[in-house]
């Protein structure tokens, strides 16, 4: 099959990937899916009581079906969550099926973005949420960073610039993808 026309969006928490990758499919004419939202639909529960039941083993799990199967799907734009790279299968199948874009953000931003999420498994009992995000930073940055074909800084940045960048990359990408 052929995924020529895929996108993928990786990063952490807060980076904007579901903001980025709905105007991005709008500009590109795909659709978009976020994995996270796929994941809810499918089970008719969301994260956190995904969480709260299963662990993050069980989320994981079916976060794993449901990137098969999303990567396996022809024109998308795909936003995944923020520990989807913590998989080798995972990493994989986005890498070979796909442009990978990593939205890179600072703790600072995160913090930010996340200030007021209460729907955020990993933050949601934290005493100390910087010092979660500093570590989910320093375990995941090499892995979003090893698939990444494009990596774009999103601090202080706005969703429509970052698009355009985006599609200024793909537009004059020399290599198929």
């Amino acid at each position: 099959m052929h995924h020529a026309r895929n996108i993928f969006l990786i990063g952490p928490m807060g980076a904007g990937k579901t903001t980025i990758g709905r105007r991005l499919a709008e500009r590109r004419g795909l659709a978009f899916v976020d994995s996270d939202h796929e994941i809810e639909a499918r089970t008719g529960v969301d994260i956190p009581y995904i969480f709260e039941k299963e662990g993050e083993a069980g989320f994981r799990k079916r976060e794993s079906q449901a990137i098969a199967e999303l990567t396996q799907r022809s024109g998308i734009v795909l936003s995944t969550g923020g520990g989807a790279v913590l998989d080798a299968g995972n990493r994989q199948l986005l890498a070979s099926r796909g442009f990978v874009v990593y939205l890179h953000a600072g703790v600072e931003q995160q913090l930010q973005r996340t200030a007021r999420a209460d729907n955020r498994p990993l933050l949601r009992a934290a005493a100390d949420r910087r010092a979660v995000l500093a570590s989910l930073f320093e375990m995941r940055d090499p892995l979003y960073r090893e698939i990444a074909d494009l990596v774009l800084d999103t601090d202080g940045r706005n969703a429509r610039g970052l698009v355009q960048e985006i599609e200024r990359r793909l537009d004059g990408e020399p290599r198929p993808f």
